[in-house]
């Protein structure tokens, strides 16, 4: 299987598409090593960078206080981000991009008054500085899967709680959590010292002590072996939502068990189970007091609780669809719901009376309380406020076309097909803040160069990834149509691959294939080289992407330092070498740190770099914003050994094996006996130039055509060639327009063009298993 991406089909209502794993480590089926390598990605940026590419799964408004007296709004996304937003009566300004998690964030909390906890599926929790430009303080490996939910007190800024799949939920502790490391305790780290975290799995949870039911609140903070959470053990399934009361005394917890299950968050003992729901639970909200709770769940109910009396109180039946995301008024006496109908509804808990504020175009994911109005976000990149009248919720109510809801979920749904449906109170936001069409489909072109793309606008783009630019914008055409237009009968090797899982493109490198592409300078128009010259692709791009890197290291360390092989760590990068199979000097461009212009990375939408190193687990980082103190605790030892020392992994497959025989017919003499060997990329000129050669200076054939035609002269220069009449050919041009070819190369009977690689012929005109026939023969006429 694939290491690329691991796809686990969860309930088919978070979001409006099945969870997936995606790995970031490990390696192909196809490598040659039989240890997993950590994978290298980065992931092409729009060039506004201040809005979301995909949908928004978690708000929390920060109301105003000290430093400046000003309210934001905290965005969490799928596209892997965080975003703080200043908010005005109408506007809103993204003032902070928080990045570091490398999946999808799923949910964000604000405890304190200046910390951000946001959770992953890349399966951690981070803590961040709200008021920095984007400070990651912590990050925890607690969980071993995708973390789904936080919750917090509202009252007590020390405690919050974590839920995700496989059912497990941590109550923590912040104080202890952010206490600073010690070196024999790094249970969590922030994001430059921690617990390993090897091949897409978390710090085991049985390497930490963590605390039973019958262990107090503040034992933890001294555990010898670092801190650990409380474990609320008893999910036997995954958990979709999490709350707390005021005072983090009290823990609801909901998911696929269909059951609310309450819990002591000071000991993580549970309390009680409660039965109602016929589906899974996605929302949960616990009044200030801890005595009622709201559930909403995919089976379109809400449901009020009485955890005094154990039971369920109330049932309202107001969506049509699962309910994902719920919001009260302070007093809890009124509720603002939203789902996958994509309608918000306002419901009074008492007298049941539910009217339609509005609707949407996407299903609704997150509801958060802002003043008088709401923010609503969905699974679009956009974000919007509506007027919610939070303070006096019965105003919305004089406004008519209330209706009553049922405690019967068929009620509502037999309602809306008899034609009942509710006219919204709104039509118009107060306040929207716009993302971007996130990338729905692509095609990775033929030349392994270029990504056609087309957003969820419609809007269709080529990219060029070795660049992380779009060369053309189309506009709205056909997708189809413009892949066709595209189309080059060329063969490369797929040295990449690539998903839109964020939104954006992710390009994924995995040794050693990544290495497997070449291509001669002059195709890429690269003028500082020979140009038969021959360029490793996934080199190339390293070192455009590392050059920030590079020359931070160089700055602050010096340049011997990189000659020498020595990291700050003090360990050398080349000794991993002598312990693993063959590693491959990259001859023709040894000590070449240059970056060509077919590789150089915007630095105005720079990409991020997703990856891991042998310590601290997978991290994000813009490549403009990297340090040059990472090394192989951070970055991969085969990145590094391609980008410091220019050596290459063993590549398979670089060979095409071939055939060469006259014509049949044909008068023109046999100049081999055997099996030619060349670079898949060689191109049918040199075929040419190496028949001339036989027929005309009666040379020994030679089995290695790339021996004789190819750039393995001194220099990179072309060997002189007798050719025809015609003399040599010169560098600075391609050498096939200067050829006055009396020889043509045929294949299945069909005339070859100069410019064709040995590889493209392969692909589509010989198609077959075994090795290539090339016939030559002389140019009928000449």
């Amino acid at each position: 299987m694939s290491l690329a991406i691991l796809f686990l089909s969860v309930d088919p209502s978070f979001g409006n598409s099945a969870m997936h794993r995606v790995g970031i480590a490990g390696s192909a089926s196809n490598s040659v090593r039989p240890r997993k390598e950590k994978r290298f990605t980065y992931v092409l940026n729009d060039a506004d960078d201040t809005k979301h590419c995909a949908g928004v799964n978690c708000l929390a408004v920060l109301k105003p206080s000290k430093p400046d007296n000003s309210s934001y709004l905290f965005t969490g996304s799928r596209d892997g981000t965080l975003k703080r937003w200043a908010l005005t009566e109408k506007d809103a300004t993204c003032s902070a991009t928080f990045e570091s998690h490398v999946d999808w964030v799923n949910d964000a909390v604000l405890v304190g008054g200046n910390t951000l906890v946001s959770c992953s599926s890349d399966t951690t929790v981070k803590a961040w500085d709200c008021f920095s430009n984007g400070t990651c303080t912590r990050t925890f490996r607690q969980h071993t899967d995708y973390v789904t939910c936080l919750a917090a007190a509202e009252r007590n800024s020390n405690i919050i709680a974590s839920g995700g799949l496989g059912g497990e939920v941590f109550i923590w502790d912040l104080e202890a959590a952010l206490a600073p490391l010690t070196k024999s305790s790094e249970v969590a780290d922030d994001d430059r010292s921690s617990g390993t975290y090897g091949s897409g799995n978390s710090l085991s949870v049985t390497s930490l002590r963590t605390i039973g039911s019958s262990n107090s609140f503040s034992l933890q903070t001294n555990l010898p072996q670092g801190y650990a959470p409380i474990a609320a053990k008893g999910h036997k399934e995954s958990v979709y939502a999490l709350a707390m009361n005021d005072t983090g005394t009290l823990l609801v917890s909901g998911g696929t068990e269909k059951a609310v299950r309450v819990w002591d968050s000071r000991t993580g003992s549970k309390m009680m189970k409660l039965r109602g729901h016929t589906d899974n639970i996605r929302a949960l909200l616990l009044d200030s007091t801890g005595r009622f709770c709201l559930s909403g769940s995919s089976d379109s109910m809400i449901r009020l609780w009485d955890l005094g009396q154990q039971r369920c109180v109330h049932s309202y039946a107001v969506h049509t669809d699962s309910v994902w995301a719920l919001a009260s008024t302070p007093t809890f006496s009124h509720v603002y719901s939203g789902g996958r109908d994509l309608s918000l509804y306002l419901t009074d808990l008492a007298t049941r009376e539910s009217i339609l504020l509005c609707t949407k175009e996407h299903p609704i994911q997150q509801l958060a309380m802002h003043d008088d109005g709401i923010w609503v976000a969905t699974t679009d990149s956009s974000v919007h406020r509506w007027p919610a009248e939070g303070r006096n919720p019965q105003k919305v109510f004089q406004r008519g076309g209330s209706f009553l809801a049922g405690n019967l979920s068929f009620s509502r749904a037999r309602a809306s097909l008899e034609g009942s449906t509710p006219v919204p109170v709104y039509r118009e936001p107060t306040c929207s803040i716009g993302g971007i069409p996130g990338i729905v489909q692509y095609e990775i072109l033929n030349n392994r160069r270029h990504v056609l793309t087309k957003d969820n606008a419609a809007s269709v783009k080529l990219w060029e990834i070795t660049r992380g630019v779009v060369i053309e914008d189309y506009g709205q055409v056909s997708f189809e149509k413009k892949k066709e237009e595209l189309f080059e009968i060329v063969s490369i090797p797929a040295w990449f691959t690539i998903d839109s899982r964020l939104g954006n493109l992710s390009v994924h490198l995995d040794t050693p294939q990544c290495f497997s592409a070449e291509m001669y300078s002059v195709d890429l128009n690269i003028t500082e080289k020979a140009e038969d010259d021959k360029v490793n692709l996934a080199r190339e791009t390293l070192k455009g992407l590392l050059a920030h890197w590079l020359s931070k290291k160089k700055h602050k360390f010096g340049s011997q330092s990189l000659v020498n092989g020595e990291t700050p760590s003090g360990r050398d990068i080349s000794a991993r070498s002598i312990t693993l199979p063959k590693v491959e000097v990259d001859g023709n461009s040894e000590n070449d740190s240059a970056v060509y212009p077919p590789f150089e990375f915007s630095k105005a939408s720079p990409p991020s770099i997703i990856t891991e190193g042998s310590h601290n687990g997978p991290w994000r980082k813009k490549i403009t914003e990297m340090e040059g103190i990472e090394d192989e605790k951070d970055l991969p030892w085969w990145v590094l050994d391609c980008v410091l020392h220019n050596r290459l992994p063993p590549r398979e497959h670089t060979k095409c094996s071939f055939f060469l025989h006259p014509y049949e017919g044909s008068t023109t003499q046999t100049v081999t006996q055997g099996k030619l060997s060349a670079p898949r990329i060689l191109r049918i000129h040199k075929v040419v130039n190496y028949v001339v050669e036989k027929l005309v200076l009666d040379k020994p054939w030679d089995s290695n055509i790339d021996g004789n035609f190819a750039s393995g002269q001194a220099g990179g220069q072309l060997q002189q060639s007798s050719i025809g009449g015609d003399g040599s050919f010169r560098s600075g041009s391609k050498p096939w327009q200067k050829i006055k070819p009396s020889i043509e190369i045929l294949c299945n009977n069909q005339v070859l063009t100069p410019d064709m690689s040995l590889a493209t012929v392969r692909a589509y005109i010989w198609k077959k298993p075994e090795d290539l026939v090339l016939n030559y023969r002389v140019v009928p006429g000449r």
